[in-house]
């Protein structure tokens, strides 16, 4: 008998706790829902006399798809004075042929190759800013990984938050151009779960305390507050400490209404797993309480499970349907109508197998602290470093 109570009073407390969970996830697509209509409802304001000189940085390593095109999008902008630096650790590196045509082609500005093996970290990608900003001619920096393309308007737009001194950090969200099952489904839950969550912080917490690779845009003065790139050269989330740092020196980080996108064509399932989980687990030692609220958005698979612990009752159907209404109106919202991405527009109908495919992973990234990059594991510590297990003369390079 009081096993039997036992049991009826845990299954009540179960549905109670699942439906206490849709409920969340409901609130959180609707915030996220008015955050972004928010977020995007006037254009901002840019001032064509602030046009201070800019040198770009661009660490690469390998050949990403559309290359050319994409490094070459840099050299296309509507700005009067600004210098790119290409950085590459060996002479090998097939990307030097694309960065020689591409300065052949655009011999008219002021393009540097930079072919540096000097270490300072386990993050070779820092590495690579490192060597490029010691050539850096200008007082403002902006970082861009090399798989993003961007128009002709972007380094004007980009820029133009840092007029306010306070303002130590710009950044910029991006959505995924890419091909196949596979990449589609990792594209459409980074435009439609991970920027939607950004966007709520962002309102949340009164701004945003991270910055993304695809742009962070940032003066020289700033980067020598938080001790160069040397403070962040052992950090997985590199990206992610030149956001929080500069905050923990009372600057402010600016997230820029400027959409970039990433062009990436082509991975295995194994690959997406990999890159979700590696991800995964940066966030959750970036941001441990941040990563561990994430349950409350996760409505498909709540209101899945309610409607399995309830044996298909009215209130678990109702619960499905609100959730997964809410849930594909928010996509649209901050997939289609903001982040004007084509995937989500196109593949609509697949964000309820990105978030189940979303919550695997993130319940896997509890786990455990390893990562595999190329055939090496690395470990993660408590505060977001990496380390090597197995090979201890082994360098990580970090592309994105």
């Amino acid at each position: 008998m009081f096993i039997s109570t036992f049991f009826t009073n845990l299954h009540l407390i179960i549905i109670d706790f699942l439906l206490i969970l849709c409920i969340s996830s409901i609130w959180f697509y609707c915030y996220a829902i008015y955050a972004a209509r928010t977020f995007f409802a006037d254009p901002r304001p840019i001032d064509l006399e602030f046009h201070p000189p800019v040198s770009i940085l661009k660490p690469i390593c390998g050949l990403d798809s559309d290359a050319y095109e994409n490094l070459a999008s840099f050299c296309q902008q509507d700005y009067p004075e600004y210098q790119i630096i290409f950085a590459v650790r060996n002479f090998k590196d097939p990307c030097i042929e694309v960065v020689e045509k591409i300065i052949a082609n655009f011999s008219d500005l002021d393009i540097l190759l930079i072919v540096s093996d000097r270490v300072i970290g386990t993050n070779l990608k820092v590495s690579n800013l490192a060597n490029a900003v010691a050539k850096a001619k200008y007082e403002i920096l902006v970082l861009a990984d090399s798989d993003i393309r961007v128009g002709t308007d972007y380094l004007q737009r980009v820029i133009q938050p840092l007029q306010d001194e306070s303002v130590g950090v710009v950044t910029c969200m991006y959505r995924t151009l890419t091909q196949g099952w596979i990449s589609t489904l990792e594209a459409i839950s980074i435009t439609t779960e991970f920027h939607a969550g950004v966007l709520v912080s962002k309102i949340q917490e009164n701004g945003i305390k991270y910055a993304f690779g695809c742009t962070i845009a940032m003066p020289k003065k700033v980067l020598e507050v938080i001790g160069g790139f040397e403070a962040i050269a052992d950090y997985l989330a590199d990206d992610f400490q030149l956001g929080y740092l500069p905050v923990q020196a009372g600057y402010k980080v600016v997230l820029s209404d400027y959409i970039v996108e990433h062009l990436h064509k082509g991975s295995t399932l194994i690959d997406v797993i990999k890159r979700q989980i590696r991800w995964a687990l940066c966030k959750r030692v970036s941001r441990p309480w941040g990563y561990l609220g994430l349950i409350f958005t996760y409505g498909v698979v709540t209101s899945l499970l309610l409607l399995i612990a309830t044996n298909g009752s009215m209130l678990g159907w109702l619960a499905l349907c609100i959730c997964w209404v809410t849930r594909l109106v928010m996509a649209w919202v901050v997939g289609t109508i903001s982040l004007k991405d084509p995937i989500v527009k196109k593949f609509l109908w697949l964000v309820p197998w990105c978030d189940l495919l979303s919550f695997a992973i993130w319940c896997f990234a509890f786990i455990g602290n390893t990562i595999e990059w190329r055939g090496q594991k690395m470990k993660l510590t408590k505060d977001g470093k990496l380390q090597v297990q197995e090979d201890k003369s082994y360098q990580l390079s970090i592309l994105n």
